[in-house]
């Protein structure tokens, strides 16, 4: 199971989660003028990479929020969180100091860290209790 990463609400089961197919695909400018083979190209036509995919998710028992997220399909390791309408992230660039998001620490499988949502790419993350909060 992975551990998701919600930009807004931080990292949820994926249960909490609805896949909504691949990302940054555009609508067409005049679809009134498309043929039915152009416009069932658009419905129903979408790349099957191996490898970094970049696709949208919804929140759907959180915040309810849309956002992009690109992950190995291979390999299932998220290898970045981004709003909607923001550029793809550069796939050959190494994640700052991120894992997968089936290895975070608090996932049922072991690992080191959660992937970094922040926008910043610094990938550092408070590991301190709030105050008040028992050890």
């Amino acid at each position: 199971m992975l551990l998701i990463s919600c930009p807004n609400c931080g990292s949820r089961d994926e249960t909490e989660f609805h896949y909504g197919g691949q990302a940054h695909v555009p609508y067409p400018e005049n679809p009134a003028a498309l043929d039915d083979r152009q416009w069932a190209q658009f419905l129903f036509y979408r790349d099957n990479t191996k490898g970094a995919f970049a696709e949208r998710w919804l929140h759907s028992t959180g915040c309810r929020q849309w956002f992009n997220m690109l992950r190995d399909t291979v390999t299932y390791e998220i290898q970045a969180v981004y709003p909607m309408g923001g550029g793809r992230p550069d796939r050959a660039a190494p994640a700052p100091e991120s894992g997968t998001a089936s290895t975070a620490p608090d996932s049922t499988t072991t690992g080191t860290a959660a992937p970094d949502v922040s926008g910043t790419g610094t990938g550092s993350a408070s590991t301190t209790a709030p105050e008040g909060a028992t050890e």
